[in-house]
């Protein structure tokens, strides 16, 4: 009896051990559903599909920045930054042969704006770099000589994390008769002496509007 039963098991482990082969067989050769058949009517170029092993073309970086450059949104901000720079040389705290660097300089707006007035050396510097504009650095630590530049210039302290830090690193960076500008939203007296009080080892001059 116990042989009958030995065999019986045994028919059934073969049966159970072909069916499951043929089964992963069949799996193998099937097409998943995910996958886009090249001669198929509905198949497109992108998304590419997770069976396609080639990868998206990457915009070199000359054309990234030409398509960002020509943009409607881009040419405004540097033609605003611009216009500020022009007043500040009618008040010859900016001049054409000023050394200046832009402090979380963001993609590179106001650098491009300094360059289109005249000022040609001008260096940007950001926590992400977007090059050839701005350089990575963090404006808490500036990796740059004391005294380094005559023009320290943000738009973005009120992002910054330290505050001070970010600002004592301006006035480190700026030689001693230049001139750190701090472009803000329109804010009132209180808020203008708080951002002068950041300011330890220099001396107000005015607030441009």
């Amino acid at each position: 009896m116990e042989r009958h039963v030995e065999a019986l098991l045994r028919k059934i482990s073969y049966g159970a051990i072909t069916i499951a082969t043929f089964t992963l067989v069949m799996l193998m050769l099937q097409t998943p559903e995910t996958c886009i058949l090249e001669n198929s009517p509905k198949s497109t170029k992108f998304p590419k599909s997770s069976c396609d092993s080639s990868h998206r073309q990457h915009l070199p970086l000359e054309k990234k920045n030409h398509r960002l450059w020509s943009s409607k949104s881009w040419k405004q901000q540097v033609t605003s930054y611009a216009h500020f720079f022009k007043h500040l040389q009618g008040k010859s705290l900016l001049f054409n042969h000023s050394k200046v660097l832009c402090v979380s300089a963001g993609a590179g707006h106001e650098v491009m704006a300094f360059n289109s007035i005249g000022v040609a050396d001008v260096t940007g510097v950001e926590l992400m770099d977007s090059l050839p504009l701005v350089s990575r650095a963090d404006p808490h630590n500036l990796p740059f000589f004391d005294e380094a530049f005559d023009v320290a210039f943000t738009a973005h302290l009120a992002e910054a994390l330290f505050p001070s830090r970010f600002v004592g690193e301006m006035e480190r960076t700026v030689k001693i008769g230049g001139v750190c500008m701090v472009l803000m939203e329109e804010c009132a007296g209180r808020e203008i002496k708080q951002i002068v009080e950041l300011f330890r080892t220099s001396s107000f001059t005015e607030a441009v509007r």
